[in-house]
């Protein structure tokens, strides 16, 4: 199910402006350039030639805003301008049909008679709005109207069950085709095997490390597709920093620490991660400060929302790198720590003076997607390379079972080719397994990441193998 932002009094930047659209460019086309989903509301100005394109979450739009400015994508020859609507709830009605039905601006129609064309499904249903594409499928006789807003669609559904005409069809809900991830996109071969052989190890299968295996699950240890993991007993001297040393094995979504309460809450990208780490952290323990952390289920968090899903998907994380500083003195810790901590909450700041470049570890992906977009807008940070940086907690533990799957490829120095895109991961991919400055005791993890660690990599991807480089970032981002 989507993700929705917040309730009728949530004011949130979901909307993404479409500018420069041809006269003659009919809204399906446009549509057809999103690949990203569910969508709320489209609203074309033909006389303005633009159009507003407002989505369930923000996290989406952002997706979908940072996307169209890399592809820079065209209509008829003519480049799209893209910027940012005004902000702007979701209504409560719309709200509770996505949460409760599954609603979308898809309107699913079944049993149809042979003699129903798309044309005919046009001419009738276009009475309750303005419509972006209708498809049937003959063999099946089913059929599928996309509406430019999710509130029409209810509107359908709820109207055409007591209209006699269509009695005896089913009609319900599709999935957004904006929302529709490609096979060759989705699957990522190296991340479902990291994230199967963390699953089995975690289930003690055989085939894979002895460490969990033997050990009696309690059903009740098991909450499966939660993502979010609850740490306590932490020291009142413990850090944020400290705390992500400590966490190996998947990208992080979020981290939530409540030093007074002394504990902390980490939602992974990927509940196979979660549940790795829940396992390992349970039988292995986790100390700080000579403490043994409590480890247990956070509150089910469910899955991300399709535009961090999206994101983490094209190469992005917590981590903002900035490549190119020409001032290392000018651009110091302090700086740029004061500079980015509009966007959020700031975990780490890392500067690597020999490298002329910094790390910005937010504490949710969300932030660093605003990072990205907002920096970009700052004159000083122009001349900059912004892109996102890997995740050190998405490094495997030492001795972990899957990372002996993975012979990674590190090019960091004289040796590194040039780039041309960003290698895709979920959550893991080969340059962060198998790194030995990352071993997995109950004293945690090597609190002073320099310049091997992980949280100084940026993603890229050459002839079909990955990458790591501290110097140059992917050249999309």
């Amino acid at each position: 199910m989507a993700q929705v932002s917040g309730g009728s009094t949530a004011q949130t930047g979901r909307t993404v402006y479409v500018g420069n659209l041809p006269a003659d460019a009919a809204v399906d086309e446009l549509l057809s350039q999103v690949r990203f989903g569910p969508i709320d509301t489209v609203k074309v100005l033909p006389e303005k030639n633009c159009a507003f394109i407002s989505f369930l979450d923000p996290t989406t739009a952002a997706a979908f805003h940072s996307d169209a400015l890399m592809r820079k994508i065209q209509l008829h020859g003519q480049e799209l301008k893209i910027g940012w609507g005004k902000p702007s709830a979701v209504p409560i009605n719309v709200v509770m049909a996505v949460q409760q039905n599954g609603a979308t601006r898809n309107v699913y129609l079944g049993n149809l008679e042979e003699t129903v064309t798309e044309q005919s499904l046009r001419d009738d249903l276009s009475r309750y709005g303005p419509i972006d594409q209708v498809k049937i499928v003959r063999d099946k006789n089913i059929g599928f109207v996309h509406f430019l807003s999710i509130a029409t669609a209810i509107k359908v559904v709820q109207t055409l069950a007591t209209e006699p005409a269509w009695a005896g069809r089913r009609v319900h809900y599709g999935k957004d085709r904006c929302a529709y991830v490609p096979k060759n996109q989705h699957q990522q071969q190296q991340h479902n095997m990291a994230a199967a052989a963390m699953a089995a190890t975690a289930a003690g299968y055989v085939g894979f490390s002895n460490t969990l295996a033997g050990i009696s699950m309690d059903p009740s240890q098991v909450q499966p597709g939660n993502r979010t993991v609850y740490l306590g007993n932490i020291h009142p001297e413990t850090t944020l920093e400290e705390i992500c040393n400590t966490i190996r094995g998947g990208i992080l979504q979020q981290i939530r620490y409540i030093q007074d309460k002394h504990i902390a809450f980490v939602t992974f990208v990927d509940s196979n991660a979660a549940v790795a780490f829940y396992h390992t952290a349970t039988f292995q323990g986790i100390a700080l400060h000579n403490r043994r952390l409590k480890v247990g289920w956070g509150k089910h968090s469910g899955p991300p929302s399709p535009g961090i899903a999206m994101v983490v998907q094209a190469g992005g994380s917590r981590n903002v790198y900035i490549g190119q500083i020409d001032d290392m003195e000018t651009f110091d810790e302090a700086r740029i720590r004061q500079d980015f901590s509009q966007y959020g909450e700031i975990e780490l700041v890392n500067l690597l003076k020999e490298k002329n470049c910094a790390f910005v570890n937010f504490t949710n992906i969300a932030n660093s997607i605003k990072a990205i977009e907002g920096i970009k807008q700052n004159e000083e940070y122009s001349k900059f390379k912004i892109a996102y940086g890997k995740d050190r907690c998405a490094n495997a533990p030492r001795n972990a079972p899957w990372a002996q799957l993975f012979s990674p490829t590190i090019s960091t120095g004289a040796n590194a080719g040039p780039r041309s895109a960003p290698a895709q991961m979920t959550g893991f991919s080969q340059s962060m397994m198998g790194n030995p400055s990352s071993g997995f005791h109950s004293a945690g993890f090597n609190p002073n990441p320099g310049p091997e660690d992980f949280s100084n990599i940026v993603v890229t991807a050459e002839g079909g193998s990955t990458h790591a480089s501290p110097e140059m970032p992917p050249p999309e981002a």
